[in-house]
């Protein structure tokens, strides 16, 4: 993929080879949930975050541009969206989802319209 919003930009402060998994992520309005899945794989990084009962359960897939900051020591992850950007994003299906394509296209597509990616409207 040749697409910046599946790479981790370089002041979030993430660290490759981080497991990630576990951890808190809060969206700019408040917490969302944690991360069930994740990737720092070059091109290709996302966070697959589990909402819990906040959106009855969803898991959703978030692109690792909309990670804004890491904080390494409390072990919370800061997006540049709020929790009706992640609520309103395609389900994430992981035996569906994980590689197909189309569905990444999908949520590259939700993210920009609003989100903090380039060609999009959010404000970083």
């Amino acid at each position: 993929m040749t697409d910046h919003v599946w790479t981790y930009s370089t002041d979030s402060g993430h660290l490759a080879g981080t497991d990630l998994t576990g951890w808190r992520v809060e969206a700019s309005d408040g917490h969302i949930g944690k991360v069930d899945k994740h990737s720092d794989e070059v091109d290709d990084a996302y966070l697959v975050v589990d909402t819990g009962v906040w959106i009855f359960g969803k898991e959703v897939l978030i692109p690792a541009s909309a990670v804004t900051r890491i904080d390494l020591v409390e072990h919370i992850i800061h997006l540049g969206l709020t929790k009706e950007q992640v609520k309103a994003a395609p389900e994430f299906v992981s035996d569906k989802h994980l590689a197909d394509l189309q569905y990444r296209e999908e949520v590259s597509r939700h993210y920009r319209s609003g989100g903090p990616f380039p060609g999009g409207t959010g404000a970083l």
